[in-house]
């Protein structure tokens, strides 16, 4: 996969985030047993997150687990996360080739070894934060609240309206 496509991804991580974030503020008081299940999703995405960004900076995580035992606020996790996708955004555009390439050993929160190269790790954040995205949109369909359209072609056409001209 190209840089170019990289960064795109993250791009689309973020703009999905925004609007799914946009819209569980909206929820009312009465369904707050629902938006507390979304937001020990979202913060699990964002643990995830932050633990492969520790990988890829070859640091210590600052999350020994997969999730928080504390459920953040809505505002407090929201801002979490933007800034967590800008630094993927960030991060994405300043890679080179070579760089997706390599490979990275390191230790998952179960203590058992990995490696996988930066381009695997990159769109494994991806894939994960948008599988868990839609097991939100599950639990708000549940409520009966339609949930964004969380689609890779929408995001696209919305950051990049001339792609609409025929």
């Amino acid at each position: 996969m190209s840089v170019s496509s990289m960064k795109s991804l993250f791009g689309y991580k973020a703009w999905a985030n925004a609007e799914l974030f946009a819209l569980l503020r909206t929820l009312p008081a009465e369904q707050a047993d629902a938006l507390h299940l979304c937001v020990r999703t979202l913060n699990h995405i964002y643990v995830v997150d932050r633990i492969f960004r520790a990988h890829l900076g070859g640091e210590a995580r600052t999350f020994d687990a997969t999730n928080t035992k504390e459920t953040p606020s809505l505002v407090q996790l929201q801002a979490d996360v933007a800034a967590t996708d800008a630094w993927y955004v960030d991060y994405a555009s300043g890679l080179s080739e070579a760089a997706l390439s390599e490979t990275l050993v390191f230790t998952f929160t179960d203590g058992d070894a990995g490696r996988m190269s930066r381009e695997e790790m990159l769109l494994h954040v991806v894939t994960h934060g948008g599988y868990h995205r839609g097991n939100v949109g599950q639990v708000l369909k549940s409520i009966s609240v339609a949930p964004p359209r969380d689609l890779y072609t929408k995001y696209l056409h919305t950051s990049e309206p001339a792609r609409r001209a025929g």
